[in-house]
């Protein structure tokens, strides 16, 4: 039985990547930090029914010792190092901290690799917000990099670490530089959920309105169901390489709300507002992902639309609150 360790796997990609894994006959295991409860922790593992069939190690992505002892006990043939501080408004506030966890704490599990399973294959969760200023409008793996944010400015140090790490030790390095991702399980603090949850609460009476930041930034959303799916077709060719992950659609944050509300049978304009607090201090204004070569070598195409992914978290979120209200 293959054996997997997978790093940040209590949130989105973590949760359905292990479903994937386990899905394709793998042991999953995962590297836990200990600074919140079970039930928090658990949350997005229990969602998809398979909690109890992850193994949790300790460990800390700022403790390369921890990391080593978890690779030392998990033997894993591939590594997934999906952990950081990933929201990028919370970068600006805490950008130290996500310096070191989301940069050197790539750089950490990358080196634990080294020292205690140099055989095994490592896939490194880059970003498009790397991109940031857009050097080109189509952004593929030529396509220069303009970080425009803390968070963005440590996903590119761990990338160009993993890079680093590929030719100068022969490791089996990739990394998947993936365009926004959502789902159900998205965590409430990012602008599809905001969304989402918003809506939820205004069909069912729980809130009068959704306050927003800046509505014309537009992104290039898929699915984290299909994401996933491109990280593991990675660690399994033989060359380890660089990939872009994106559905090739721009769709504003005015366009996401129209069609959101839409789904409940509401008129977002009637409900939605601006607000300059929630505008960043430097703006992404529009990312748009060339997946041609993901396609071509891979063979990952993404499967499920914008609308239909919007639709199923707004469902998701109105049952939640259902739920709790009961």
């Amino acid at each position: 039985m293959r054996r997997a360790l997978v790093t940040g796997i209590t949130g989105q990609d973590g949760a359905y990547l292990s479903q994937l894994l386990l899905e394709k006959g793998y042991q999953v295991f995962g590297l836990l930090r200990r600074s919140a409860s079970a039930e928090v922790m658990g949350e997005r593992l229990r969602w998809l029914g398979i909690e109890g069939q992850v193994e949790m190690i300790d460990g800390d992505l700022m403790d390369l010792s921890s990391i080593i002892r978890a690779l030392q006990v998990t033997r894993p043939a591939e590594i997934y190092n999906l952990g950081a501080q990933s929201f990028v408004r919370t970068s600006w506030d805490q950008p130290l901290l996500t310096g070191n966890v989301t940069g050197l704490g790539a750089h950490n599990v990358l080196e634990a690799a080294r020292l205690a399973a140099p055989e095994a294959h490592f896939y490194q969760a880059s970003s498009s917000e790397m991109f940031g200023k857009i050097q080109q409008d189509r952004q593929s793996e030529r396509t220069p990099f303009y970080p425009r944010s803390p968070y963005a400015v440590a996903k590119l140090y761990a990338h160009w670490i993993t890079v680093n790490y590929r030719e100068s030790f022969g490791m089996h390095a990739s990394s998947g530089i993936l365009f926004n991702h959502e789902s159900p399980l998205r965590g409430i603090e990012f602008v599809t959920r905001k969304v989402t949850d918003g809506v939820a609460r205004i069909k069912l009476g729980l809130a009068r309105e959704l306050v927003m930041g800046n509505l014309e930034a537009t992104r290039d959303w898929g699915h984290a169901r299909d994401y996933v799916r491109a990280m593991w077709l990675m660690l399994q060719q033989e060359t380890p390489d660089d990939y872009v992950v994106a559905t090739g659609r721009t769709v504003s944050v005015r366009e996401m709300c129209r069609v959101a509300f839409a789904c409940v049978g509401l008129d977002y304009q009637e409900f939605v507002r601006t607000d300059e607090r929630f505008m960043r201090p430097a703006e992404v204004d529009v990312l748009l992902g060339d997946a041609g070569k993901a396609r071509t070598r891979l063979g990952w195409v993404p499967t499920i639309s914008f609308e239909d992914m919007i639709g199923e978290m707004v469902e998701a979120d109105i049952a939640r609150h259902r739920a709790a209200s009961r």
